[in-house]
């Protein structure tokens, strides 16, 4: 019975992915940890569970979206070496931090990342115009701040989605595009990160959690292995279905809709840690 839930989380992340272009680890971390206490999971394992999981199938889904993306020419390799230089450090450093908090304080600050989240897709405040061309010369140091810029941010993009268990597009995507490159190749490099994200947070959060007293079967350190497989197995399925939805349902209600769940869910973990809920 279990398994099918976990069939049904990758169908409703991997449609949302889709239809609203976010990363599905936004839905996939909230869902996992009410899930996981639901089903009894010791409480100082199954927040840390709960992330190591979704960077696991951030993985696998990272790299067949980068596939597609590369096939249209919508990955900048180049601009990814530097970007993915930075995330490997990062992401390792952000998936440390993680297991070193406790479990309610790590809920905790998912939820006010989920209602920060929540307030940005509102638009509040509102986005500013854009007042420069978008760099297509392919020459890296024609790209603002150049490889050290780059490498520096992929640092900071890294911490923070292994720390949170997310793919870093909410963090990535408006970084290329301020930094003047194509939204198509923003979003197509921005999947490619997704990959040294999710690898290294996954690594990172087995060794650690490798001793950790109180895990469920079928875990290996942090990463519950059903959640993965359930997840992985339709998420990729409901994304491709949730971007040809896109083109037919009204983008901005769903988005609002969607900041509003954001709030509930963050608001939710945020009481919890106080131990108001």
């Amino acid at each position: 019975m279990s398994f099918l839930l976990y069939l049904l989380v990758g169908a409703i992340a991997g449609l949302l992915a889709g239809l609203l272009g976010i990363g599905g680890g936004l839905i996939i971390v909230p869902v996992l940890i009410i899930t996981f206490q639901a089903m009894g999971f010791q409480p100082h394992v199954l927040t840390h569970l709960a992330v190591g999981s979704s960077l696991a199938t951030i993985t696998v889904t990272a790299t067949a979206s980068s596939w597609e993306h590369h096939r249209r020419g919508g990955v900048r390799w180049k601009i990814f070496l530097f970007l993915a230089a930075g995330i490997a450090v990062g992401s390792f450093l952000g998936a440390k931090t993680a297991t070193l908090l406790q479990g309610p304080a790590l809920q905790m600050l998912i939820g006010a990342f989920a209602v920060a989240v929540g307030v940005k897709m509102l638009g509040l405040p509102g986005r500013r115009p854009e007042t420069t061309p978008p760099v297509r010369s392919t020459a890296l140091h024609k790209l603002p701040g150049g490889p050290p810029a780059l490498a520096a941010a992929g640092g900071v993009i890294g911490w923070v989605a292994a720390m949170f268990g997310i793919g870093g597009g909410l963090l990535t995507v408006p970084y290329l595009t301020w930094r003047r490159l194509p939204a198509r190749q923003a979003v197509g490099t921005s999947a490619a990160c997704g990959i040294p994200i999710g690898l290294v947070g996954t690594l990172t959060f087995i060794r650690t959690g490798w001793q950790v007293g109180g895990l469920p079967d079928w875990s290996t350190g942090f990463v519950y292995w059903p959640a993965v497989l359930g997840i992985v197995l339709t998420s990729m399925i409901c994304a491709r279905l949730g971007a040809k939805l896109a083109h037919k349902l009204p983008g901005q209600t769903l988005r609002r809709i969607f900041a509003v769940l954001l709030f509930v869910v963050g608001i939710k973990f945020l009481l919890s840690g106080f131990g108001l809920m």
